[in-house]
């Protein structure tokens, strides 16, 4: 699954393979596509840390994650049109606990619910487990996105607990689960 990998990750010098899916490193040339969809609110629904941007804002954020030492941020694109469709992050990555968060978006609408979130986290976990020596990746997760709960829980993650009251939308708070995944529960569920 994984091909032209390099275990320098912060160069961004690779690509991963699944098999519809590219993740790739984000270019200049993304970063259009990210203001489209991070200003629609569907999109956004249940983002963590959404705030409407422009184009200027954007190449800022960009040229942050580019620094950032703890986070690897990667764009999802289909190989067979060469669509770029959303993104797929680590975050937080912390090499001597071993663990990081994942964060995932599919701005592309036409594109939810064809399975390409279920086979990004996949191509990523494999290189969060294989490459970088992970042991631990979690997510937070609104409890009312009950189609990304499904999909994490596919990708072998588990409910690890509930954060009351954790996240404000639409002049509400809303609880959110703490999931997680272990290399050695990945391992065993992919085999």
């Amino acid at each position: 699954m994984i091909a032209d990998s390099c275990l320098n990750y912060r160069k961004l010098l690779f690509m991963l393979n699944g098999s519809r899916l590219t993740l790739r490193a984000i270019t200049d040339e993304d970063l259009p596509h990210y203001v489209a969809w991070l200003t629609d609110a569907e999109v956004t629904a249940h983002l963590l840390t959404f705030m409407p941007m422009n184009l200027d804002d954007e190449m800022d954020w960009y040229e942050g994650q580019r620094r950032d030492r703890t986070v690897l941020n990667l764009a999802m694109v289909v190989r067979a049109e060469d669509k770029h469709i959303g993104s797929i992050s680590l975050q937080l990555i912390n090499h001597r606990a071993q663990s990081a968060e994942l964060g995932i978006v599919i701005g592309d609408k036409p594109s939810w619910g064809q399975g390409y979130g279920q086979e990004a986290i996949g191509l990523l976990l494999d290189f969060a487990f294989q490459e970088l020596n992970l042991h631990r990746i979690y997510l937070h997760v609104d409890v009312s996105h009950v189609a990304g709960i499904q999909c994490y829980k596919k990708c072998s993650f588990v409910e690890e607990g509930r954060l009351r009251d954790a996240t404000y939308h639409h002049g509400d708070f809303e609880d959110q689960f703490l999931m997680s995944v272990l290399r050695s529960e990945y391992k065993k569920n992919r085999s």
